[in-house]
């Protein structure tokens, strides 16, 4: 067995005995684990070090995204949500295919297991997860940000009975923002995106308790709005970035929140 704290511990050199093969192969399982410490423990940190210093190399990376991509329909509930872990990290690293974006676009607004932390299996946190990945993919020069608006639009409105519960509403407002600050965008696409969320809470009867989708979705556009006119942060340590259609932006959220909160 893979001692990853050990890799962890000596700066995360390479050990020798093991062939680099084994090596990727081993931490691919370890990131699908029901272990929640082997799962998101040393072996998180390595494959995370591995790909970012270019341990990993360019052609093992793009399989490595090929086999997140297929996980995305793994009947394992941490399987499917640290695929997406995984895969921004390979598109921070500056790795992309377009099959990852289908595959994604196909499992995203269609989970059904949105808890962000379980007892057993540790942190599963899907939306959260999601929403980094839809920021990533929906800043990358060879996706279409109305593409990813719309998926965001399609995670929202998708029934659940879940409410985020460890900030996964923030997270997916802060990708929203990030996607909103393509200069390739549009006014009108900056904003439409927002009518299918109006034509659902709109014609939908709020009933008591609240849905949670319906919860959901308010919190998420709440911070966006903030978001819309403040800047959004690309990383932690950037200054805020400004969406390019600030003022159509909020004014769409504005009239959306609206509609939703008038019930």
């Amino acid at each position: 067995m893979i001692d990853w704290k050990s890799i962890e511990a000596t700066g995360y050199a390479v050990p020798a005995g093991h062939p680099f093969e084994d090596l990727v192969r081993a931490l691919s399982r370890a990131l699908a684990d029901p272990d929640p410490l082997i799962r998101d423990g040393a072996a998180y940190s390595v494959l995370s070090t591995w790909i970012a210093r270019g341990v990993i190399d360019a052609p093992r990376r793009l399989a490595l995204g090929d086999e997140m991509a297929v996980r995305f329909a793994d009947p394992e509930v941490q399987a499917r949500t640290f695929a997406p872990l995984v895969l921004d990290m390979l598109v921070e690293k500056g790795d992309f295919s377009a099959e990852w974006v289908t595959a994604f676009e196909r499992w995203y607004p269609r989970e059904q297991d949105l808890r962000g932390h379980d007892g057993t299996l540790g942190w599963l946190h899907a939306a959260a997860h999601g929403a980094d990945l839809l920021g990533s993919f929906g800043c990358h020069r060879e996706v279409s940000p109305v593409r990813m608006l719309d998926l965001a639009a399609a995670r929202l409105t998708a029934p659940t009975v879940h409410v985020f519960d460890q900030l996964e509403d923030d997270r997916l407002a802060k990708a929203i923002a990030r996607v909103l600050t393509r200069p390739d965008l549009s006014e009108r696409d900056a904003t439409a995106w927002l009518d299918p969320v109006a034509a659902r809470f709109g014609a939908d009867t709020v009933t008591v308790p609240v849905p949670a989708h319906f919860t959901n979705c308010l919190r998420t556009l709440r911070l966006l709005y903030i978001l819309a006119d403040r800047g959004v942060r690309p990383d932690a340590t950037s200054a805020p970035k400004a969406l390019p259609h600030r003022e159509p932006v909020k004014a769409g959220l504005a009239e959306v929140l609206d509609l939703m909160v008038r019930r």
